[in-house]
């Protein structure tokens, strides 16, 4: 299990840092490109350029053979709606942010960052304006899962146990996020 906890480097932002196998095209074409994204996170079109519509499709039945648990099956499950944002930057193969969840008022924002180092990949990724301490418990499990399950997809190992994985990182996440995050 991975050990790549997210800090809270300003109020209501999350960070986290993996280390991926490259090349940094690879690692690129995984943020971008909507059916190797479902593979990790969510499908979905995604216009590269600034002002481009983002439509991420989640369904996450199709990352586990668990069942979703009902909280978040309006956002995840069968026939749920997508998640409409912008691109807000995008410099290919080292900047990517969006927002998401813009629809149902979400204003915040989703920042990839990624840097070759010796043959593997640094990806950051900076998650900022969370609502509250309970949106940023539930964005930092949620990160934290898929960026495993990225770090699975591109290393060519069975993808990780989705929903049980989840629920014990927010009980992590409740202990490491200060109260007055």
């Amino acid at each position: 299990m991975s050990t790549n906890y997210g800090t809270v480097p300003e109020p209501k932002t999350v960070r986290m840092e993996r280390l991926l196998p490259g090349p940094i095209e690879r690692v690129w074409s995984y943020l971008t490109d909507a059916e190797k994204r479902s593979t990790w996170f969510a499908g979905g079109p995604m216009e590269l350029h600034v002002g481009g519509k983002a439509l991420l499709q989640f369904q996450h039945e199709n990352l586990s053979s668990e069942p979703i648990p009902e909280e978040y099956v309006a956002h995840c499950g069968p026939g749920s709606p997508p998640s409409v944002g912008h691109v807000t930057r995008c410099a290919p193969p080292h900047l990517l942010a969006y927002t998401w969840w813009e629809d149902q008022g979400d204003t915040s924002e989703i920042t990839f960052e990624l840097e070759d180092r010796d043959g593997q990949v640094l990806l950051v990724l900076t998650h900022r304006n969370l609502e509250d301490r309970k949106e940023m418990l539930g964005v930092s499990g949620g990160w934290h899962i898929h960026l495993d399950l990225l770090e699975d997809v591109l290393r060519g190992n069975p993808r990780r146990p989705f929903w049980k994985r989840m629920g014990d990182l927010k009980k992590e996440y409740d202990q490491r996020i200060p109260a007055d995050a």
